[in-house]
C-alpha cells in the first residue's frame, strides 16, 4: 500500500457507524489511527481502501472508510456482542455517553436460554443501545466479580462507563423499564 497524505477535513460519518455528528480528522501518511477533535474521549480510525464503495468518503484522490471506535472495538448496533475480560471495558468505554447493556449468564443457566432471544430482540429495538453479553466461566471470573455478580441472568446498565442500573433474573419487562428509564437519563 502507497503512502498517502491529505488535509484535515470534515467528514461525516456514515449512517451504519454507530456514530453522530461530524468530527475533525487530522492524519498523516503515518498515522492510521486518529483522534476526533470533539470534546470526550470519542475517537475514529482512517483505513485506506482500494476499492470505492458507497459508505467510503473520497478525500484528495484516495478513498478512505471513517469508522467509530465502536465498530472498531467489534460492537454492531443491532446485535449483540459476545464479550470478555480482556473485550468489556474497550467497547464500554468506546460507546462513550451511550448507553450499554450487558447481558451476564452461564451456559448451563435455564432462564439465561430462555431470555437470550428477547434480549436479541431488544437489542433489535433499541438501536441506539449498545448490547453485550458476558459469559460468566472461570475465564471471566474476574471480571464477573468486578461487577459485583451474584445470580444469573443479570443485567447491568451502563452510562459514562458506570454501571447505573441492575436488574436480576429473566425478568424482560424490568429490563426494558431500566433501559428506557437510563436511555432518558
Amino acid at each position: 500500500m502507497s503512502l498517502l497524505q491529505f488535509s484535515s477535513t470534515t467528514v461525516r460519518s456514515p449512517t451504519s457507524v454507530p456514530c453522530s455528528g461530524n468530527h475533525q480528522i487530522t492524519a498523516s501518511a503515518f498515522s492510521a489511527g486518529v483522534s476526533s477533535s470533539r470534546t470526550g474521549s470519542y475517537s475514529t480510525s482512517l483505513v485506506a481502501k482500494k476499492a470505492n464503495k458507497k459508505s467510503n468518503k473520497q478525500l484528495n484522490g484516495g478513498v478512505f472508510t471513517v469508522r467509530s471506535s465502536l465498530e472498531i472495538a467489534g460492537s454492531t448496533v443491532g446485535e449483540v456482542t459476545e464479550v470478555n475480560k480482556d473485550t468489556f471495558w474497550p467497547i464500554v468505554k468506546a460507546a462513550g455517553d451511550k448507553t450499554v447493556v450487558l447481558d451476564m449468564y452461564t451456559q448451563w443457566c435455564g432462564p439465561c436460554k430462555v431470555i437470550a432471544p428477547k434480549f436479541q430482540e431488544l437489542a433489535k429495538k433499541y438501536s441506539d443501545v449498545i448490547f453485550l453479553k458476558l459469559d460468566c466461566n472461570q475465564e471471566n471470573k474476574s471480571l464477573a466479580k468486578e461487577l459485583g455478580i451474584r445470580v444469573v441472568p443479570t443485567f447491568k446498565i451502563l452510562k459514562d462507563n458506570k454501571v447505573v442500573k441492575e436488574v436480576t433474573g429473566a425478568k424482560l419487562e424490568d429490563l426494558v423499564f431500566a433501559i428506557d428509564a437510563v436511555r432518558s437519563s
